[in-house]
């Protein structure tokens, strides 16, 4: 069983403030033939989440490059969705949480470059 399309999440009440703490784990495609190939599928991060108080896994696509952020840097999710899977078992399910997100960026990231771009601009000039 899953959600059709995942819970969205407010951000700030389910998480507030996130802190990088490392790569988890990358996960494979499979190869037809059902072996393991060298080409990642997805990127699972541990973050430290101040709401939850606890750490919390989050899954990132392969397509985003990377992420090695400095340990407890503040970061941001990027449209995170909760979402389940559950497996019957002989006394009911066995349900899982999961969340993914479609990016994870450096709080405040965005908003620094683009004064430090403005800043530089005028002594370039000078």
């Amino acid at each position: 069983m899953r959600l059709a399309q995942g819970i969205v999440i407010d951000k700030e009440k389910t998480f507030g403030l996130l802190k990088f703490s490392s790569l988890r784990r990358e996960v494979f495609l499979q190869n037809e033939d059902g072996t393991v190939s060298s080409e990642v599928k997805e990127r699972t991060y541990d973050l430290k989440s101040r709401e939850q108080g606890r750490m919390i896994q989050v899954s990132i696509p392969a397509s985003v490059p990377l992420k090695d952020f400095d340990y407890n840097a503040e970061v941001e999710l990027m449209d995170p969705v909760a979402d389940t899977v559950a497996n019957a078992t002989f006394r009911g399910a066995d349900v899982d949480w999961y969340i993914k997100a479609d990016d994870l960026i450096l709080k405040g990231k965005t908003a620094t470059s683009s004064t430090n771009n403005q800043k530089s601009t005028p002594n370039k000039e000078k």
